[in-house]
């Protein structure tokens, strides 16, 4: 850990520029910029600063293929100061998951796979025996510190033959554990119509952009009554990219008809990192400034959104008094082609990168 420095001439959103002490790991002050004063001055003269990104989608368990990846590798490493994975494991290996945190800088929370076998298999809502629901409550309450929610992939290739069984298993589970679902969505059945009516407020639907048959809009681009419906119930739409779940030709279609972006999450694991489409939430932030976005709604959704849906609201704000939580990047005039799940391109003038990270008291470059 750092004992102080100075992040020194960093912009907020806002426009604001300030330097930010931290000592010990809590951030001191915010004072004019040039003022502040410690044993170590970092130049952010060219960087914007911000709480720290919350990653709501990712894999984090490496011992999985494909999905998994090592924490930090997905995190801090990719100006991520917080991760949650998204339900790469069940009742079965949760507590292996939840050892892994200390090995880590990154700060790490999780959804549980309400299969208790997660994602050792690609179809594990296929058999409706690997659904323990005794031993999926028991894990949520041993692990309550650090599970946040349920997590159940319904598509077809998942389900299988099981429709939509393991979604009315999880709505019972997530009443017996008092914790929120997260649902995939991809292709059918079962149909998008019949999951998506079974969601309730703080529920989540992620992959909301996918391009494939059995999305939330029409041929048209215009969003199904059932999403219209949901919103309004409270349901939380996030981005899920990953390798198969964004379409530009969606995401369009959704800024066109006032889709409100709620967070932004990368679903990155180890193939998508290193060889796309999703490389890093720096590279799909990009995606989003490029659809018209705002850079303080495209960072708002990485940040203050996505913390308040996890109910720690401290880890979306910068406050003095409070643990140094930051990430510092930049926004450059930088053409870049980007590239969606459907092999689609669109060519971006402006490119966002990351360039470091406050956590747990220390400075770390990206």
């Amino acid at each position: 850990m750092e004992e102080s420095f100075v992040l020194r001439n960093a912009t907020c959103v806002n426009g604001l520029t300030a330097d930010y002490v931290i000592n010990e790991g809590v951030l001191t002050d915010v004072t004019a910029a040039g003022s502040g004063r410690a044993q170590r001055i970092i130049d952010c003269s060219d960087a914007y600063v911000s709480s720290g990104w919350i990653d709501l989608h990712v894999h984090a368990f490496p011992a999985l293929d494909p999905y998994g990846d090592e924490i930090d590798e997905i995190g801090i490493k990719q100006g991520v100061t917080t991760v949650v994975d998204a339900g790469s494991c069940g009742a079965d290996r949760m507590a292996e998951l939840t050892a892994s945190r200390k090995r880590a800088k990154t700060n790490l929370y999780a959804f549980l796979n309400i299969s208790r076998i997660g994602l050792s298999r690609v179809d594990e809502l296929s058999d409706l025996a690997w659904l323990d629901q005794e031993k999926a409550v028991q894990t949520a309450r041993a692990y309550e510190d650090f599970i946040v929610g349920l997590k159940a992939r319904m598509s077809k290739s998942v389900v299988r033959d099981s429709g939509i069984k393991p979604l009315l298993i999880a709505r019972s589970l997530s009443d017996a554990a008092s914790l929120p679902l997260m649902v995939h969505i991809g292709s059918g059945p079962p149909a998008i119509e019949d999951i998506v009516a079974l969601l309730h407020k703080r529920d989540i639907i992620t992959h909301y952009l996918h391009g494939k048959p059995n999305n939330l809009f029409d041929e048209e681009g215009k969003p199904l009554q059932v999403l219209l419906d949901a919103l309004r119930r409270g349901v939380h739409l996030d981005v899920g990219h990953g390798t198969a779940s964004f379409s530009f030709r969606i995401a369009e279609a959704a800024k066109r008809h006032g889709i409100p972006l709620h967070t932004i999450s990368t679903d990155i694991y180890r193939g998508n990192r290193l060889n796309g489409p999703v490389y890093g939430m720096a590279h799909v932030l990009s995606k989003f400034l490029h659809l018209g976005y705002t850079l303080e709604e495209v960072i708002a959704a990485v940040t203050v959104n996505a913390a308040n849906w996890l109910q720690k609201p401290e880890l979306g704000r910068i406050q003095v008094g409070g643990a140094a939580n930051l990430t510092l990047f930049t926004v450059k005039n930088k053409p870049l082609i980007l590239t969606d799940s459907d092999g689609e391109t669109r060519l971006a003038a402006k490119t966002i990168e990351a360039v470091g990270v406050v956590v747990n008291g220390e400075f770390i470059e990206c």
